[in-house]
């Protein structure tokens, strides 16, 4: 079969044929529909060689939706033909948080080295993908495999991010969304669909800020050295409630510390590599800086209950599986407008 890898560091991802897997005990085969195209692929390509944690080649795609094509033995509750989804932080299945389905935050998948699909085991960006666990799966149903498979991540994170602030998100409250791009544009439908916040959006060129608008932004800025005093400006002096950082670079992390409220939360999601100080004076008084980790499997299956409801609509440009390395260099040169999905059977 055809898949996409990343097969030495600092070189171009590559289309290769690789043998056809076959499911072992407990594991089920999917034939992908769809796999999402993301930022985090770029950053783990650009690590040195004694950072990645993972030897190589690896079959990318950590956002995957397929049909079940085989069960390994023992595997009950899903048939073949099943249109599924891919749950990507897998875990131990064991410790406290797995059994409260928080695999995010797996007490032991470092131990135990566990890691998720696309980023460490063979991902979705090919014609078919192993699944190690049942669990990992929820069904789409009727769903658009192709505008779905990118709320596994690009929805799921957000909406965990949005979930931890939700009682701040009152109505009066301001939210800051910067960078609207794949998880920022679903960010912002996010937030007018659970919360009756105003939003504020920040970009960096007009095209990306008219997707903002025209998915539920109230308001919409560039994101410049201006931006900051502009976001100020806009509440009154107050400052935002609640600030999202999808970009995560220091200058954007910046701008994120310089206009949380008294008692914010600012949530760095994106990860350019900036970190904000944390200490008396250095922010407003009671802020609160996190820094989450995708989201649980219990938030995947409500994102996707938002999906049938017609509440989140995910922009997206779609590629075969040999224009996969157009999708990446379009991808690293901000050419994307909203999610790069590859269609590795269509």
């Amino acid at each position: 079969m055809k898949a996409v890898q990343y097969r030495a560091v600092g070189e171009a991802p590559e289309v290769v044929t690789v043998p056809d897997p076959e499911p072992g005990p407990g594991q089920v085969l999917l034939k992908v529909t769809a796999a999402g195209v993301c930022h985090s692929d770029i950053a783990v390509m650009s690590w040195p060689a004694d950072q990645i944690p993972f030897p190589l080649p690896l079959t990318l795609g950590h956002e995957g939706v397929g049909t079940v094509a085989a069960l390994g033995d023992g595997v009950h509750g899903l048939s073949a033909g099943d249109s599924v989804a891919v749950y990507g932080p897998w875990g131990c299945g064991i410790c406290v948080n797995c059994a409260e389905g928080k695999e995010n935050y797996c007490l032991r998948a470092k131990e135990l080295g566990i890691m998720p699909p696309g980023l460490g085991a063979p991902g979705a960006m090919a014609e078919y993908m192993i699944v190690d666990d049942p669990r990992h799966l929820v069904p789409i149903g009727d769903l658009d495999p192709v505008k779905t498979v990118s709320l596994t991540d690009a929805g799921l994170t957000p909406y965990h991010a949005i979930k931890r602030s939700l009682p701040k998100l009152v109505p009066g409250a301001t939210a800051v969304v910067i960078g609207t791009g794949g998880l920022g544009h679903v960010a912002i439908q996010l937030l007018r669909a659970m919360t009756a916040a105003r939003v504020i959006a920040l970009d960096v060129t007009e095209e990306k800020l008219d997707l903002a608008r025209a998915v539920g932004a109230h308001e919409a800025v560039l994101s410049d050295e201006k931006a900051a005093a502009r976001v100020m400006e806009l509440t009154g002096g107050l400052g935002a409630h609640v600030v999202l950082d999808f970009v995560g670079a220091p200058p954007t992390v910046e701008t994120a510390g310089a206009v949380a409220r008294v008692d914010g939360d600012v949530t760095i999601v994106g990860i350019g590599g900036g970190a904000l100080p944390v200490g008396f004076g250095t922010l407003p008084y009671g802020t609160s800086v996190s820094a989450p980790y995708w989201g649980s499997r219990k938030e995947l299956a409500e994102v996707l209950d938002l999906a049938h409801a017609g509440a989140v609509d995910v922009h997206v440009e779609t590629y075969s599986i040999d224009e996969a390395p157009l999708a990446y260099e379009r991808l690293h040169d901000g050419k994307v407008n909203g999610r790069a999905v590859i269609l590795p059977n269509g």
